[in-house]
């Protein structure tokens, strides 16, 4: 049986934008663009996408409003949404997730990104019949240990649909919270003050069970002597901040399809 495409809607006032945003995805999807929020709330009435790519800054109604309406209806409320915007810092992104947006694509992208990163949602939003989806019980454990509660937000934001989340701000608590529970990865800061990154390392190498347990580190450092240390010390990968979603998503994918 034909498998069924699925529906994107681009929402965006630049009419260059939607003719390229159409051409680079009609191969795959049935795409409908449009030009205002107000014409999405019209096609709403008549198709139901899988996914929406939303222009930020658009006249009349931006797509800060746009998605706080979409998120207040219980008929469009699940419908995942990328902000299409030209604003990437780390901040803003995080704004982004906190009021319903899957991730951010930012302006200018190529063919390719957009590409990626319908792909990634789709297939976080559509993974596999019911049949085969794991229970909550099942979904892998991660532990992410950071200062900042912001970053410790992102990341559950981001990887709570497939994977089971605990998050420690006050590394001086990993014993205790090792004590009742066993992550399958760390996510770890390196940069903490009093008990940094490489100093819990060896806490977490210290238990049997988590002799092998991947370690990616969250960091802003990028240096020769980070790397040798870090690969000393057992580490498995490193994500730079300000963290990228498809990044994360990526690392933490693939090592724990490691194991």
């Amino acid at each position: 049986m034909e498998k069924t495409r699925k529906k994107i809607m681009l929402v965006d006032d630049d009419r260059v934008v939607l003719k390229i945003g159409r051409h680079v995805l009609k191969e795959t999807y049935d795409v409908y663009p449009l030009p205002s929020a107000a014409d999405m709330f019209k096609a709403l009435e008549e198709v139901i996408p899988d996914l929406i790519l939303l222009d930020i800054v658009m006249p009349d109604m931006d797509g800060l409003e746009t998605i706080k309406r979409l998120k207040a209806d219980s008929r469009y409320d699940r419908i995942p949404v990328i902000f299409v915007t030209s604003i990437g810092d780390d901040q803003s992104v995080f704004e982004h997730l906190k009021i319903g947006a899957y991730s951010n694509l930012t302006k200018p992208y190529t063919s390719e990104e957009l590409l990626r990163r319908v792909e990634n949602c789709l297939n976080d939003f559509f993974p596999a019949p019911p049949s085969d989806k794991k229970d909550e019980k099942d979904k892998p454990v991660i532990l992410a240990i950071d200062d900042a509660p912001d970053i410790l937000k992102m990341v559950q934001l981001l990887l709570k649909d497939k994977y089971k989340i605990y998050t420690l701000s006050d590394p001086a608590k990993l014993k205790d919270l090792l004590a009742d529970i066993t992550p399958d990865m760390f996510l770890l800061d390196y940069n903490m003050p009093e008990l940094t990154g490489f100093d819990l390392m060896p806490i977490i190498r210290s238990y049997p069970e988590h002799r092998e347990t991947p370690v990616i580190y969250l960091t802003s450092v990028r240096s020769a002597d980070f790397l040798t240390v870090a690969n000393r010390l057992g580490a498995s990968d490193y994500i730079m901040k300000p963290i990228k979603v498809d990044v994360l998503r990526e690392k933490v994918g693939r090592h724990l399809n490691k194991l």
